[in-house]
């Protein structure tokens, strides 16, 4: 039953990327071009998505339980800014805006054998093997504090 959730979701969640435009690079560009031919299309798919999550996530914020009844486990909401999600974002960002593409779309134009969409996914993929190995050697690195 996860799996067919889980389909389901997937197939919800790339059909609105179609929908709204989000698969589209030249849209997404259009909408990050705020100081040029500023397209603001994407401005109402992220209300709607807003609209669409904000009250699941209060049911969430609850301690609700998923459709299937599994726990619903949330990030700490204190969790600090510290300099690996600065660093991520700021990748993430450039990223974004030099091709117009984030990983869900780019998953989803992968599909289609997009020279340009497989060369992100795999850079992608580049990305977090790299981001996983420092993670592990900066842990592995990193003093241990014994009480006594």
């Amino acid at each position: 039953m996860k799996f067919v959730t889980a389909l389901v979701a997937g197939l919800l969640f790339g059909s609105g990327l179609l929908l709204s435009g989000m698969a589209n690079p030249s849209v997404v560009l259009g909408f990050l071009d705020v100081g040029g031919a500023w397209n603001p299309a994407l401005v109402f798919t992220m209300a709607g998505a807003v609209g669409v999550a904000a009250p699941a996530y209060f049911y969430a914020r609850r301690g609700g339980r998923t459709a299937l009844g599994d726990r619903i486990e949330l990030p700490d909401r204190r969790r600090h800014v510290d300099p690996a999600l600065l660093t991520g974002a700021v990748i993430f960002g450039l990223g974004w805006g030099m091709s117009g593409i984030c990983p869900g779309p780019a998953l989803l134009l992968v599909t289609g054998a997009s020279l340009g969409a497989i060369a992100f996914v795999v850079a992608m993929l580049a990305g977090m093997l790299l981001a996983r190995a420092l993670s592990v050697r900066r842990t592995r690195s990193a003093p241990t504090h014994v009480e006594g």
